[in-house]
Formats: structure tokens, C-alpha cells, sequence
């Protein structure tokens, strides 16, 4: 409790779960970077450019990813108001469905943004320098999780797929076709 209180950890009770359920994330930034970067490389001495080169590995996109999400969910409220549901009674937590079928695929939703006015905002997060583009693979990825979620969950609320990115999403027919709401970092910081 005292991690949880002084901001190391974050607990969230997973959608349709209790407080048993509950999962814990570690959202301090200076440890994440720490134990990922740092800690590994303690050994190491060459420097030189190595900040460049670990930018461009897949590793290093993983874990910004992960750091945006955590920053997402310290602005939880912030993400509210930007698409103007503050006043709104809201339950947040997120969802993950993992299969046992072969073929059946499972999903994992970021966000869950669950309204007293019949609505679920399912917010996906992600962090890229430049704008979201969704392409066709990309588009079939949201559609399979706005589906998993409605199946799985059973729920007879509306669903808004809800972005939350850095630079925003460029505008297409696949985004205008799944995407009902887009939420940029900047939101965060506006008073």
C-alpha cells in the first residue's frame, strides 16, 4: 500500500473482475528507466552513439509504449475531459481476453472507460513520433478487439474506440470507419 500511495505501483482491477483481481504495474518513470536501460548496461563503457542505436531497436519501442501507457494512466482524468465526459460517472480499468482455442483470437484493451450513460470507451494507446496512420492490418486489429471485447464481456453498451496518442491520427476512411474519438498527450497538460 505504501508503493501504491507514494506512486511506484498502480493497481487496476481488471473489467468485470473485483478487487481480488486486482493487478499492479510499476509506473515510476525513473525506475522503469532505470531497470530497463540502465541497470543492464551498467557493465558497458563505450557510449559512443549508443543512445542513437538503442532508439531504433524493437526493445526500445516496446518499453515507450509501455512509459506512454503509464503516463496515459496518471491523466486518466484529463483524458475525460478531453473527450468531455468529466462529469460523467465513470469505472476505468482494462481488459485482456486470452484464448484457449486454436482459433480463436484473444485481445487486450489499454484503457476501459466504462460510463453510467451506456457507453464504453475502449482506449487504445499508442506512442509513435509521428502520426498514427492505420493501415489495413492495423484496422483489422481494432475491429478484432472492439469484437473479442462486445463477445467476451457480453455487454449491450455502445462502444466508442477511443485513440490516445502522441501526434494524433491522420485522417482516412479506416479511421473514420472505426475511431469515434482521438485524445493527443497534449490534452494532459491543458488546464
Amino acid at each position: 500500500s505504501e508503493l501504491e500511495t507514494s506512486g511506484f505501483i498502480h493497481r487496476t482491477i481488471p473489467f468485470g473482475r473485483t478487487t481480488r483481481d486486482s493487478l499492479y504495474r510499476l509506473v515510476d518513470e525513473l525506475t522503469l528507466f532505470h531497470l530497463r536501460w540502465l541497470e543492464k548496461s551498467r557493465d558497458r563503457s563505450d557510449g559512443d552513439g549508443q543512445s542513437t542505436r538503442i532508439r531504433s531497436t524493437p526493445a526500445w519501442h516496446a518499453w515507450s509504449g509501455y512509459a506512454f501507457e503509464n503516463v496515459c494512466s496518471r491523466h486518466v482524468p484529463q483524458i475525460k475531459k478531453a473527450l468531455g465526459i468529466a462529469g460523467v460517472r465513470t469505472e476505468t480499468s482494462s481488459w485482456r481476453y486470452q484464448s484457449t482455442k486454436a482459433k480463436e483470437s484473444g485481445a487486450q484493451i489499454d484503457l476501459v472507460i466504462d460510463r453510467r450513460d451506456g457507453v464504453i470507451n475502449l482506449c487504445e494507446m499508442k506512442f509513435l513520433d509521428n502520426e498514427l496512420i492505420i493501415d489495413k492490418k492495423y484496422a483489422a486489429e481494432l475491429h478484432n478487439k472492439l469484437e473479442v471485447f462486445r463477445r467476451i464481456t457480453a455487454t449491450r453498451k455502445a462502444l466508442f474506440l477511443t485513440l490516445v496518442t502522441m501526434n494524433g491520427v491522420k485522417n482516412s476512411e479506416r479511421k473514420a470507419a472505426l475511431v469515434q474519438n482521438e485524445v493527443t498527450a497534449g490534452a494532459f497538460f491543458e488546464s
